[in-house]
């Protein structure tokens, strides 16, 4: 199952990792490696995650990593990573 991250998504991390790296490079390096690594694993058990909270739909699920939420849609031959946003935001 192929791994598709949206326009969105990957505006959100660039936005976090600069945020983090701020006050701390390595810090922001190890989110993203921690944070890529747990993705990696969603195509194994997809439904492992709850399903989403700010959407009826029983296909977007997420993903919460370190204060964080990530919205991904299961799709027959894809998981497709649409949104991510601190918690305490939405």
């Amino acid at each position: 199952m192929q791994i598709v991250y949206e326009e969105q998504f990957r505006n959100q991390l660039q936005e976090i990792l600069a945020f983090i790296a701020k006050d701390n490079p390595g810090a922001a390096r190890h989110f993203r490696n921690r944070l890529k690594n747990r993705i990696e694993q969603i195509p194994e058990v997809p439904l492992a995650c709850r399903k989403s909270c700010y959407f009826d739909d029983e296909t977007l699920r997420d993903l919460v990593f370190m204060g964080y939420t990530a919205i991904y849609r299961i799709t027959a031959d894809e998981i497709r990573m649409l949104d991510l946003f601190k918690w305490q935001e939405r």
